[in-house]
């Protein structure tokens, strides 16, 4: 009969060897500091927060260069082109319609409560409200990037329509690899719940993969006020 730790007696009969167990790796260490998971992930957060920074860096540096933003279009001399780039301006003014990417957010935040209640869950050692609750977020994440995918394919530029374009598409294209890298983190952690893997001395990497979460979240947050309300 196994249990989470194995025991092998040898020869002498005071002497016992644990058997290695996947899952200790993920233990809490009850005699203090940050677990090995957790630490990997705070300073891959940190590493992230400066690429990010710099991305921001770049979008108000490019906003405070321009004489006006959104940019005004302007057309040819025929009235063909003219309409177009008038209405190209007005799909660069992202602040008239900010509901869409409002509802985005709400989104997002409400998956961060979710997957936070799956962190507590686990913590008092309830699998069934873990399993819930950490579905919940998965579900929301993958609506989330179906709503961003909906909203490139009606928001009326593109990538290569000038700095704005640009700056947008890179800005919100980021982030976006970064929730599907979350959706994916997630989903491997609800399987791994599923099978039983996690208890509540046994869930390192729940509360790991969360705090990527949680990152996640508040970048959106900032990219949504600096495009949409700023």
């Amino acid at each position: 009969m196994t249990t989470s730790s194995q025991v092998l007696t040898t020869g002498d009969p005071g002497h016992s060897v644990a058997e290695h167990n996947p899952v200790a790796g993920f233990a809490h260490d009850h005699r203090g500091g940050i677990s090995n998971p957790i630490l990997g992930m705070l300073l891959f957060i940190c590493s992230e927060v400066m690429f990010f920074s710099g991305l921001f860096a770049a979008y108000f540096n490019v906003r405070a260069t321009s004489p006006q933003w959104p940019p005004i279009v302007t057309g040819g001399t025929d009235a063909a082109s003219k309409a177009a780039a008038a209405a190209l301006t007005e799909h660069f003014n992202l602040h008239a319609e900010p509901l869409y990417a409002l509802g985005l957010t709400i989104i997002l935040v409400v998956s961060s409560f979710t997957c936070q209640f799956a962190v507590w869950a686990i913590r008092r050692g309830d699998r069934t409200g873990f399993v819930r609750n950490m579905s919940f977020t998965v579900v929301l994440g993958i609506v989330f990037l179906i709503g961003q995918a909906y909203d490139y394919s009606t928001i009326g530029f593109g990538l290569s329509d000038g700095t704005f374009g640009t700056t947008f598409y890179t800005l919100t294209g980021f982030h976006g690899a970064h929730v599907f890298g979350g959706v994916i983190m997630l989903s491997v952690i609800l399987y791994r719940g599923l099978v039983g893997q996690f208890s509540a001395q046994h869930h390192d990497a729940v509360e790991a993969a969360s705090l990527y979460w949680h990152f996640v979240d508040v970048v959106w947050i900032a990219l949504f006020s600096t495009l949409y309300i700023l």
